[in-house]
């Protein structure tokens, strides 16, 4: 079967979040998919087969970490979405079945592709003792994000701080299911961004997320309540770097982005 490595969330290759993205005729036994994601070891690798067709979804699709399968991936699902329309397997908007529900691609004029996701709750809370140890900067004020997404989403005083983070990426586990969502305003508007983030999820395997979707539908109705759009870009800090475009629509959020292939091969095992 072929296995591809796709860069998602970037118009270039070896940047954005790389994610393994292989299409089956069925999803074989769980061990051998954990087992596949842990000899690809980037953040996700997606696994996705066709369904008949009348159904609510024409692929069904799910992800998996190097030590675990999660709830939702942006990166991965837009990585797949590309698979299929630049291979020509399929044409227009896909519907994928996961475990958060029915998530739809849609390709667009330019290239990109949109995610249509559900908008994550947030519930703010109390910031945790220890995280701002753990974190190495001083949250403003800390909110969950609910099940699908399941972090602690922590707001820091500027871009500034968000980029010189060296966190305790152990100590980081103790304070949500996933990880943490580190995220601040952008000092410069005209540089083409709204706002910062950069995302750890050690409890997953993944010291830090080079660009995460799942996160951004917590950050867009965070940064859209405060900067007063539905319409924002956010620009995720990691290393590797990475933007997402973000549509707040309610209960759903819109995230857009580029995807390109860089590793295309046969996996035999």
């Amino acid at each position: 079967m072929r296995i591809r490595i796709v860069d998602a969330f970037t118009d270039r290759p070896f940047a954005g979040n790389p994610a393994g993205v292989l299409l089956l005729d069925a999803f074989p036994e769980d061990d051998w998919l954990q087992k596949v994601a842990m000899e690809v070891n980037h953040a996700e690798t997606a696994f996705a087969h066709r369904l008949d067709e009348g159904g609510e979804a024409d692929w069904a699709l799910r992800w998996f970490t190097p030590v675990a399968e999660v709830a939702m991936c942006g990166h991965a699902t837009l990585a797949t979405a590309h698979v299929l329309h630049s291979t020509g397997v399929h044409e227009g908007p896909v519907r994928f079945a996961t475990r958060s529900g029915v998530l739809v691609a849609t390709p667009r004029e330019d290239g990109s592709l949109t995610l249509d996701f559900p908008t994550a709750p947030l519930t703010p809370v109390e910031v945790p003792d220890g995280v701002a140890q753990a974190l190495g900067a001083e949250p403003l004020a800390a909110f969950d994000t609910g099940p699908n997404v399941g972090d602690l989403l922590i707001e820091l005083a500027d871009e500034k701080t968000v980029r010189a983070l060296t966190p305790d990426h152990k100590a980081l586990g103790a304070y949500s299911e996933r990880g943490i969502i580190a995220t601040a305003r952008a000092d410069d508007p005209t540089r083409g961004h709204d706002f910062v983030s950069r995302c750890f999820f050690p409890n997953v395997g993944i010291d830090e997320d080079p660009v995460t979707g799942s996160a951004h539908t917590a950050l867009a109705p965070f940064w859209s309540e405060r900067l007063g759009r539905a319409e924002l870009t956010g620009l995720q800090a990691s290393p590797r770097s990475g933007s997402v475009r973000t549509e707040l629509r309610g209960d759903r959020t819109l995230l857009s982005g580029s995807a390109v292939t860089v590793i295309e091969g046969e996996l035999i095992a």
